[in-house]
């Protein structure tokens, strides 16, 4: 066997699925790039910037479900990827970043472009590696995918000396690896992820315990839970679905629907469970909290009882309000124990997978009747879109807004499309008014707010999902950031739809300066007058400039219609 660190690196991404890595080359991570140019069967994509290799590859697992990888050298471009880490750990993204540090010699004595990745990304990943030994690094990649992946998803780091990436795999070596990953076996016969020996566990009151004791508690655990649900709901008048990232990550959509149906409950949703529940479903009441809906935040205002799946409850859904649906039961399912009465105190909780626990706990759940508490919401759900469509088809004012841009986005794809999107205004209008169909839909940076998110992000859907028209939907402010990605687009020909909502400023921020602030308006308005056209075309995609509605939605239906990339940049009243 003659093969190198770098090489190894290659065969492991292979072996794991990975298809394609979004980076950027450096002088620590050339052996890599060597690599990937003496093989086929994984395809790079050079971005413009690491961020936006961070982000591509973020877009990518979230629009696949797969493990999403990038690449970076050590210094800068290790930093510029910290990000895009951080934005796929606040919303549980399954991402590998595999950067390359200085040699081993050289570590720890400020060389040229050394950073300590390893401990810059310990708060923001949920496992990190720094990788000295050739014989640590098969082990590494294959832990890497286990751990992004399982449980809870989350990005992994591996930052590797340069000398390993050089330093020879031998057949001893892989021999060597091989026994270990015999002998790590439980007693079925079956390896054990790193995630796995790291978090096993059952869905259970955050029990923790492995082997054949599992399903031994397992049991015990399963019944107490279920009987105290079936009494929960079995009293409950006004039950309430609250759906989150969760649901989406566990592909539970179906179990949600057999639930709320068995109960006859209304459904409503975080911003990352969009698409858990169709956005045209009976029993659908739309997004809750800050941004949210009037029908979804009065029915939470009024439930009795409310099943939390897959929510972290964070202060954009509860407002930070100590009253916060205190008149109603909780019941709690996440897979992360930690998030159990973090936020909000739970009446009832069950630990493990969505998907998984619904499954287990559907034929324990009695079916129930709530003809008027669903009479009521439908009602509330039908005013607020009555209100959508006075807004949509208002013919008294031909002024562009980024509430009727996502109600145009809405009418005109039908939701056969994946809709990206920045941070801040325009972010929370789609949000309200595009009805997201399923899950993977909508990808969007909700923990952390990440402003040049959008257009990185549509890029990694667009590889992963080529058949697909994406759409990203950006305010001017966010647009700025990393616009230069469109060189990407425009290089691979990619369906993207870039939408810049064009107010001249940075509209969400503006408007806590008026509500918070007396008017004192400062650095957030733009001034420069860029010519956003001409800088689309600068970096080889055609653009438009819109002022009116009519040529909105015939720059959208052109747009639509084309193979390649369109920019519009919709100037706002």
């Amino acid at each position: 066997m003659h093969m190198n660190g770098s090489e190894l690196v290659i065969r492991c991404l292979q072996e794991h699925g990975t298809d394609i890595v979004f980076g950027y080359p450096g002088a620590t991570n050339l052996a890599l790039y060597d690599a990937l140019y003496r093989q086929t069967a994984v395809r790079h994509v050079l971005t413009a910037h690491e961020q936006g290799a961070a982000h591509a590859a973020d877009g990518y697992a979230r629009a696949t479900g797969r493990v999403g990888v990038c690449m970076a050298t050590s210094g800068p471009g290790a930093t510029n990827l910290v990000t895009g880490i951080a934005t796929a750990m606040m919303d549980s993204v399954p991402i590998i970043a595999i950067t390359c540090n200085v040699t081993v010699d050289s570590i720890g004595k400020d060389s040229f472009q050394e950073i300590d990745i390893f401990g810059i990304t310990l708060p923001i990943t949920k496992h990190n590696f720094l990788v000295k030994d050739i014989r640590e690094l098969r082990g590494v990649m294959d832990a890497a995918y286990a751990i992004a992946a399982g449980g809870r998803p989350g990005p992994v780091l591996i930052d590797i000396a340069r000398d390993v990436t050089t330093a020879e795999w031998t057949e001893e070596m892989e021999a060597a690896y091989e026994a270990a990953k015999r002998e790590d076996k439980n007693r079925d016969g079956r390896v054990l992820s790193a995630d796995e020996r790291e978090d096993a566990s059952v869905w259970s009151a955050g029990a923790k315990t492995a082997g054949s004791a599992v399903s031994t508690a397992a049991g015990a655990v399963r019944t107490a839970t279920a009987k105290a649900f079936r009494s929960i709901l079995k009293k409950a008048k006004r039950p309430l679905l609250l759906v989150g990232g969760g649901c989406v990550i566990s592909g539970a959509d179906e179990e949600v629907a057999a639930l709320a149906e068995k109960i006859d409950s209304p459904v409503c949703e975080t911003l990352m469970g969009k698409g858990v529940y169709s956005g045209t479903g009976e029993r659908y009441l739309g997004m809750v909290g800050t941004h949210g809906t009037k029908a979804a935040n009065a029915a939470i205002a009024e439930c009795d009882c409310l099943i939390a799946l897959g929510v972290r409850f964070s202060e954009r859904v509860t407002e930070n309000n100590p009253g916060w649906c205190a008149q109603a039961s909780i019941l709690q399912i996440d897979i992360d124990a930690a998030e159990i009465d973090k936020n909000i105190a739970t009446s009832a909780y069950a630990v493990g997978d969505v998907k998984e626990v619904l499954t287990a706990l559907l034929p324990e759940i009695p079916e129930a009747k709530h003809v008027t508490w669903m009479a009521t919401n439908k009602k509330r759900f039908a005013e607020d879109l009555a209100e959508r469509a006075a807004i949509y088809n208002d013919r008294s004012t031909t002024a562009l807004t980024s509430q009727w841009m996502a109600l145009l986005l809405d009418d005109m794809t039908g939701g056969n499309c994946i809709i990206t999107t920045e941070v801040g205004r325009h972010q929370m209008d789609v949000a309200q008014n595009y009805r997201v169909h399923s899950p993977r839909q909508l990808l969007t940076s909700g923990g952390l707010g990440t402003m040049g998110y959008g257009l990185p992000a549509a890029i990694g859907a667009a590889f992963g999902c080529p058949h697909t028209r994406i759409i990203n939907v950006a305010g001017d402010g966010c647009y700025r950031m990393n616009m230069n990605e469109l060189s990407v687009a425009a290089k691979y020909r990619l369906p993207i739809v870039e939408i810049v909502c064009d107010n001249h400023g940075l509209e969400m921020v503006r408007h806590w300066q008026h509500v918070y602030y007396n008017d004192r308006y400062y650095q957030t308005s733009f001034e420069d007058h860029a010519d956003y056209v001409k800088i689309a075309e600068a970096l080889g995609v055609p653009a438009v400039r819109v002022a009116t509605r009519d040529d909105a939605r015939k720059a959208l239906t052109r747009a639509l219609s084309k193979d390649g990339p369109m920019v519009i940049v919709c100037e706002l009243r």
